[in-house]
C-alpha cells in the first residue's frame, strides 16, 4: 500500500486507470464508485450496488485494510485523527488542528509526515498566498480517493465495524452519500479546463490552476496564465438549472478579491443552464456540462492502467 500512495499520479490519471480497469461506460456511475474505491487498483464490479461492494470489499476486510494503513501511519492515533478531521471538515489546516485539539507546531509536524507518506497534498489558494494573520490557512487534499472515504466514513465508526455491526456506518454513509462526489467532480472539472483550454491558450498557457480563497471570498476555480491573465469559474451541483445570477456572483467575487486580470469565466453545471445564461455564452464565457466532463473517460487504453502493488480486496 505504501508503495502506491507515495507515487502521486494525478487524479485524472487515477480516474482513467479506474475506468479502464473496471470497464466503466457511465460517467456518473464511474465518479460515484471512484470516489469510494479510487486510487487502490482494486477491481470493482459496477453492476453491483455500491453499498454491497463497500460491505464486501471494505467493511468485511476492515482488520486487514486497517493493518495495512497503520503500517504507514505508524499506528499513531494523532495521525488517524488528523486524517479524519481533514476528510470530514473544510480541509483547512487550522480547522483540523482545532478539531483534534493540537497546537500549531505539533499539527504542522503531523501534516508534514502525512504529506511525506503520500496521504495528502496541499491545495493552496491560487494567486494571493494565504495570510495566516487573517486567521485562514491552506487547504489539503487526499491523494487517493479511497483514503478520503476510509477516514471520513470507516475510521470514525471502527468500533462497531470491528464487531461486524455496520448500522452506524450505514447511517453515516446515507447522510453523506449524495454530497460525497462533489469534491471529485470539482477536481475533475479543473482537469477538464486544463485540457480544453490548451488549444485556445496555446501562446499563453495555464501555469497554475486550483481554487482561490481568502478571508472573505471563495472561488471554486482560478487559473493563472503565463501573461498573468486569469480564468475564474464556479461549479454547481444542485438539481435546478443554473441561471445568470451565478455569473454575476462569480464576477462580483473576483472584484471583491481584487482579481483584476480575470479575462475568462467558466461555469460547470451538473444539471443544465437557464436559457438566459445560455445567451450570455460568448468568447470569454464558457458553460461546461456533464457532456463535456464525460470526455475525460474517452479513448481509454491499456496505457491508462496504473500498475498497483496494493493487496487486492
Amino acid at each position: 500500500m505504501s508503495q502506491y500512495v507515495s507515487s502521486h499520479p494525478s487524479l485524472l490519471a487515477q480516474f482513467r486507470s479506474f475506468c479502464y480497469q473496471n470497464k466503466a461506460t457511465d460517467f456518473e456511475k464511474a465518479v460515484e464508485y471512484f470516489a469510494v474505491f479510487g486510487g487502490m487498483g482494486w477491481s470493482v464490479d459496477m453492476t453491483q450496488p455500491i453499498e454491497k461492494l463497500i460491505e464486501k470489499k471494505v467493511l468485511k476486510n476492515y482488520r486487514y485494510i486497517h493493518g495495512d494503513i497503520t503500517k504507514i501511519t505508524h499506528s499513531k492515533s494523532t495521525h488517524h485523527a488528523m486524517l479524519t478531521a481533514i476528510a470530514t471538515g473544510d480541509r483547512r489546516e487550522h480547522s483540523a488542528f482545532k478539531k483534534i485539539n493540537i497546537g500549531r507546531d505539533g499539527g504542522e509536524e503531523v501534516i508534514d509526515f502525512l504529506i511525506k507518506d503520500g496521504f495528502l497534498i496541499f491545495d493552496k489558494s491560487i494567486e494571493k498566498p494565504v495570510d495566516e494573520k487573517d486567521d485562514i490557512s491552506d487547504k489539503l487534499l487526499f491523494v487517493a480517493p479511497f483514503m478520503r472515504f476510509w477516514f471520513a466514513m470507516v475510521s470514525p465508526t471502527y468500533k462497531s465495524i470491528k464487531e461486524s455491526d455496520y448500522s452506524e456506518f450505514e447511517q453515516r454513509w446515507q447522510a453523506i452519500k449524495s454530497e460525497f462526489t462533489t469534491l471529485i467532480y470539482t477536481q475533475l472539472v479543473l482537469e477538464l479546463i486544463s485540457l480544453s483550454f490548451k488549444e485556445a491558450f496555446e501562446g499563453d498557457p495555464i501555469l497554475s490552476i486550483g481554487a482561490y480563497y481568502d478571508k472573505n471570498v471563495s472561488i471554486d476555480i482560478l487559473a493563472k496564465r503565463k501573461s498573468g491573465a486569469m480564468l475564474a469559474g464556479t461549479c454547481k451541483y444542485g438539481k435546478s438549472k443554473v441561471n445568470k445570477s451565478e455569473l454575476t456572483k462569480l464576477k462580483e467575487s473576483c472584484k471583491q478579491a481584487e482579481l483584476n486580470k480575470v479575462e475568462n469565466y467558466v461555469i460547470f453545471s451538473k444539471n443544465k443552464f437557464s436559457s438566459e445564461l445560455k445567451k450570455e455564452k460568448e468568447g470569454n464565457i464558457r458553460l461546461l456540462s456533464m457532456r463535456h466532463l464525460s470526455k475525460l473517460m474517452e479513448n481509454l487504453s491499456e496505457d491508462d492502467l496504473i500498475i498497483s502493488t496494493n493487496k487486492k480486496y
